[in-house]
């Protein structure tokens, strides 16, 4: 039979070692059968395999699993080497080393963030050994909005996935994953009119302290396919003024995107001399308190002139996300074409653009070009998107 047990201890009359007995389940002495191991016993199953036990009923018990897992074709060595090939934590650990490379640093310390929350609870656990109802408990302990959930959820299903395609696992020992429902939240907006507002009071409180604030808030007013973060990252070398446009290299969708520019725009660009390519392009100037000459613009830094010309004009509730992007889109659905916005979103999937968008379609005419133009309404409205996007 495969696998035998071994002892360290030798038989007291002869020094002989103990042989192993499947039969008499025990260790004696092949020239003395009265003398029998009683300490330090060793399971040797293969090559690789060996495991220590103080008592024979524990080492026997251990091999007769072996010879069990051996018979119906599940035997993996790797489940019981020492360095845990096969923990949680040790595989998780080469997943996020991987993401690291391939996604963005916001992405990346989500993910990380996630994995070390389920390594707290599954510690060196053999994934194997982890199914539908360990990962639904623990996506459930989670003190979580049902948002993060199904994020953690998305996040999990994906490293068994990349388990599989290593071939670390075969396809059945993927665990089934929980559905995880949720609402998004719903974020304010406002009208074309009072955007305009408030983009007049931004320039009018910032432009002689540097131009570019205005002019990235007013980008943001005017491409609704650039996000605030992607903004803020453009470097010089990114913006072709010749050709009007903008190249956004790490988009959130993970591939480049072009996006072109308006005329009136592109005149505002050549007041700005590009002599440095690869400076970020929306940078502070010198003389300014609290920063440094040339440093890129903070996250927030953008968000702190929207807020400040909100409260000259007595606007409320309507964060830069909102009072941007999401304002001109929603103001645009009275002149495009669902398939116009999704051209102006530059969105790679329509999953995607309805995430943020329920466009039911008036198939009136209209084109990206009109993010510039719209038809006031009254009052605040509220558009559906994730929180705290």
């Amino acid at each position: 039979m495969q696998g035998r047990i071994y002892s360290d201890q030798k038989c007291s009359v002869c020094n002989s070692r103990f042989k192993h007995d499947d039969h008499l389940r025990g260790l004696f002495c092949p020239n003395h059968p009265d003398q029998q191991a009683t300490k330090r016993f060793r399971v040797k199953f293969g090559r690789k395999t060996s495991r220590r036990f103080d008592n024979y009923k524990e080492a026997e018990k251990f091999l007769d699993g072996l010879r069990y897992e051996f018979d119906r074709g599940t035997f993996d060595t790797r489940d019981y080497q020492k360095g845990q090939p096969l923990g949680f934590q040790t595989l998780s650990e080469k997943w996020i080393a991987v993401k690291k490379k391939e996604i963005k640093p916001r992405s990346y310390n989500n993910l990380r963030n996630y994995m070390n929350k389920a390594g707290e609870a599954w510690g060196q656990q053999n994934i194997k050994a982890i199914g539908f109802g360990e990962i639904e408990d623990f996506l459930y302990a989670q003190d979580v909005s049902d948002k993060t959930r199904s994020n953690m959820e998305s996040c999990l299903h994906s490293f068994w996935e990349w388990l599989r395609k290593k071939n670390i696992i075969q396809r059945n020992q993927v665990p089934d994953f929980p559905e995880i429902s949720f609402e998004l939240g719903w974020r304010r907006t406002i009208d074309k009119e009072t955007q305009q507002a408030l983009l007049k009071e931004i320039f009018k409180i910032s432009y002689k302290i540097n131009p570019k604030i205005w002019l990235g808030i007013k980008w943001l007013c005017t491409y609704i396919s650039i996000r605030p973060g992607e903004l803020i990252n453009i470097k010089e070398r990114d913006i072709d003024k010749q050709s009007g446009h903008i190249f956004i290299p790490l988009p959130k969708e993970n591939k480049p995107k072009v996006v072109p520019l308006l005329n009136e725009d592109i005149v505002i660009l050549y007041s700005f001399p590009l002599n440095h390519p690869a400076l970020p392009f929306f940078r502070h100037q010198p003389g300014i308190s609290g920063v440094k000459a040339d440093q890129i613009f903070g996250p927030r830094y953008l968000y702190k002139w929207w807020k400040k010309a909100c409260a000259n004009l007595g606007v409320e509730g309507i964060d830069l996300y909102g009072g941007t992007r999401h304002s001109t889109a929603l103001a645009l659905r009275e002149f495009a074409t669902p398939e116009e916005m999704r051209q102006a979103f530059l969105q790679s999937t329509n999953k995607a653009f309805e995430r943020y968008f329920r466009i039911e379609g008036e198939e009136t005419k209209g084109t990206p070009q009109l993010t510039t133009k719209g038809k006031p309404s009254k009052g605040g409205r509220y558009t559906e998107s994730p929180a705290g996007r």
